[in-house]
């Protein structure tokens, strides 16, 4: 662990030196300038998090001086129009340090964010949470908290930056992504994948700031890691260096060689947590909870701070006010080189800057395919059926980005003629992403938030537990990413159970505002792709199936009859005393037990349920009406039985999975699992008493 004291005594040894100030209108004029402007920073978090009686001052503290270098002397940016769309993007991916950003946007002078706001740090109702959320705070790029995540995030908005940029050219699109990650963020595995991927395709707008300030919740950081992160990033093909985090001139030097880089930056700002704390600065005591009534007494005396709390002097606030004004001159600019640009360019530049399909577009790819499928339909796997349907989706939809964990033959996202984005090529739409699913996932939530992307990409649906986390937040952000999960079933067969998944349909399900879709043929499959990207605020999971199944749709319906999540495919041929309900691959299965039963002169129906949460929005007495009305419901689904019962009521019957699979010809599982149509007709029958 580095000696806080003599990091202490070094950066006021740096103050002290003649060094050169940078020739930079944006810089500070004097050293005591830059800190009475950082500590600004560090008063608001020590007074916020102290009210709140919650909170983690020690982050704030000790990067206010590599924060205030940023965004006063780099950062290009307008704080009167936070969505600017060529501003720089600022990810803290250290989100538990929530107060550094809330302090940033209250002094340059973002207009949502007032004083008030940051008073009510963490309390209900408010924009600063205790972790940042970008689909509540202005200025917040993206929502982190769970660590890693803003940094793997970051790499997405960087390879959106340059995709688009290869597209629109650099006079609409020229922006750089930077990231202040800490330890944590940098020992979570994700961080990883997300470095090794940008180092990969030399994402050289990319620059990452890391807090090295040797300190984690348990204590010094040398009890869990010892890393040399330097090292480790250079070894990912990253530019890397460690400066002084206290010394503005240093930490503006680094940023100025970052800029100039061919690769991705890394610059380890060494730095005292709490800094300024007089007993609590470096040490773990400063992380995660409030300093105290005479820790901040003192730290306001070392700091030279003698405002009460929340008070910040009209002079200090003035120089950050002139801060938030300095880009307002290059957005000018940029307006007006957009409104030099042929108008069907521009046009389509800012269609998918709002996220605006080209409706009229979409809507004719689908309806081809689905003509195409009426005139001549096909017995085909789902992810063979969504490879078709790709085909005609990325070229009615120019932003969609594709792309697969190393699985592209199995997955089927990667469409006829479709081109890959790589370090020689931006303007390619497939990312081979590699065995890294978590940074894949994670990524595309960036490109998502970056704007004029739609990402999608695939993996096997048992993997979606490396992509949960990122998913999640997707989810809570409400951002249009779109999960390929192809082998959704013990139908994948022989692989066995290691990639089966059977719990995994509940699981996603269970996760609010994502919507899982499973189709059960080929129609079907391209009505949930069309669902998923008329979706903006939510993701989407498409779970396909690795064996072929029956077109059951036959016969064109211009009616995307999935957008009810649930609708009846076979009607009953009088009253019906049966309701089958499968998604999937088990729909054919309820079609054929449908047959045994009528046979057997039971009455029945099937309803297809490619969406459970598309249906639990549907009004109540639509849902009465699909659900129906039969004395028995039977649900019959190749995985665990949690989640049916808001369909079929926990009276119903259930045919699917109780345990793990095996390996074995898929056609032998179903035998050996009992999902088979005599298997759904006998529930029934003994739901029915007449067995």
């Amino acid at each position: 662990m580095t000696n806080p004291k003599s990091l202490l005594a070094a950066a006021t040894a740096s103050a002290a030196q003649t060094t050169p100030v940078r020739r930079d209108e944006r810089a500070p004029a004097t050293r005591a300038r830059h800190d009475r402007m950082a500590n600004a920073i560090r008063a608001l978090a020590m007074d916020a998090v102290e009210q709140a009686k919650s909170g983690h001052p020690g982050l704030p503290m000790g990067a206010a001086d590599v924060a205030t270098v940023l965004f006063t002397r780099f950062l290009k940016f307008d704080a009167a129009d936070p969505a600017w769309p060529d501003r720089d993007r600022f990810v803290l991916s250290a989100g538990h340090g929530s107060m550094l950003i809330y302090a940033l946007l209250y002094l340059l002078g973002y207009e949502k964010m007032t004083i008030e706001e940051i008073k009510r740090f963490r309390q209900l109702g408010s924009i600063t949470p205790g972790h940042p959320e970008s689909f509540l705070t202005p200025g917040v790029e993206t929502t982190t908290g769970p660590l890693g995540q803003g940094l793997a995030n970051a790499v997405g908005m960087a390879i959106a930056e340059g995709h688009l940029a290869a597209q629109f050219g650099p006079e609409l699109v020229d922006h750089r992504t930077y990231v202040l990650a800490s330890d944590g963020d940098l020992m979570e595995g994700v961080s990883q994948e997300a470095i090794a991927l940008a180092g990969h395709l030399k994402l050289n707008k990319l620059i990452v700031l890391f807090d090295d300030n040797s300190i984690s919740i348990d204590g010094p950081l040398s009890l869990a890691d010892s890393v040399d992160q330097v090292k480790r990033f250079e070894a990912a093909g990253w530019a890397a260096t460690r400066v002084n985090g206290h010394d503005p001139e240093a930490i503006a030097n680094a940023l100025e060689k970052a800029q100039a880089s061919d690769r991705p930056a890394l610059i380890a700002c060494r730095t005292i947590i709490g800094f300024g704390a007089p007993s609590k600065a470096g040490t773990e005591k400063s992380h995660g909870s409030p300093l105290g009534a005479d820790e901040i007494r003192g730290a306001r005396e070392r700091l030279g701070w003698s405002e009460g709390a929340f008070t910040i002097p009209a002079e200090v606030r003035g120089m950050w006010r002139d801060a938030g004004l300095t880009g307002k001159a290059a957005h000018r600019a940029w307006n007006d080189r957009l409104k030099a640009q042929p108008a069907a360019r521009r046009a389509e530049f800012e269609r998918r800057i709002r996220g605006e399909l080209p409706s009229d577009k979409l809507a004719a790819a689908v309806r081809s395919v689905k003509q195409k499928l009426a005139a001549t339909p096909k017995e085909v796997a789902t992810r063979a059926a969504s490879e078709t349907g790709l085909e005609a989706l990325t070229a009615a939809v120019p932003e969609m980005i594709g792309g697969s964990a190393d699985l592209t033959g199995s997955n089927n996202t990667k469409p006829k003629g479709m081109t890959v984005l790589s370090a020689a090529d931006y303007s390619g739409r497939f990312i081979h992403y590699g065995v890294r699913e978590h940074g894949m996932a994670a990524a595309m939530n960036g490109m998502a938030l970056h704007g004029g992307i739609i990402p999608y990409s695939g993996t096997f649906l048992v993997f979606s537990d490396y992509c949960r986390p990122a998913i999640r937040l997707a989810a809570l952000a409400g951002e249009r990413v779109i999960y390929v999960m192809t082998h959704d079933s013990i139908g994948l067969g022989e692989d066995g159970p290691t990639h089966q998944p059977v719990e995994h349909l509940a699981a996603l399900r269970a996760i609010p505002n994502l919507y899982v879709f499973r189709p059960c043929d080929a129609v079907e499959t391209i009505e949930c792709w069309q669902l998923a990207l008329e979706n903006p605020r939510a993701p989407g999971v498409l779970a396909l199936t690795r064996q072929n199944l029956p077109q059951l749709r036959i016969g064109y319906d211009e009616t995307n009859r999935s957008a009810a999540g649930a609708y009846e495919l076979v009607p009953a041929e009088n009253a019906a005393e049966v309701s089958l309900f499968a998604t999937g691959s088990e729909v054919s299965v309820a079609v054929a037990a449908c047959k045994l039963l009528r046979e057997g002169g039971i009455s029945a129906r099937v309803v297809s349920v490619p969406c459970f949460e598309l249906l639990r929005q549907r009004p109540a007495a639509e849902r009465r009406k699909i659900v129906g009305t039969a004395k028995v419901n039977v649900a019959v689904e190749a995985a665990v039985r949690q989640g049916w019962d808001e369909i079929i009521g926990s009276d119903g019957a259930f045919v699917g999975m109780t345990t793990f699979g095996a390996s074995a010809p898929y056609k032998d599982l179903y035998t050996h699992f009992g999902i088979t149509p005599e298997n759904v007709a006998a529930a029934a029958l003994s739901k029915l008493g007449k067995t």
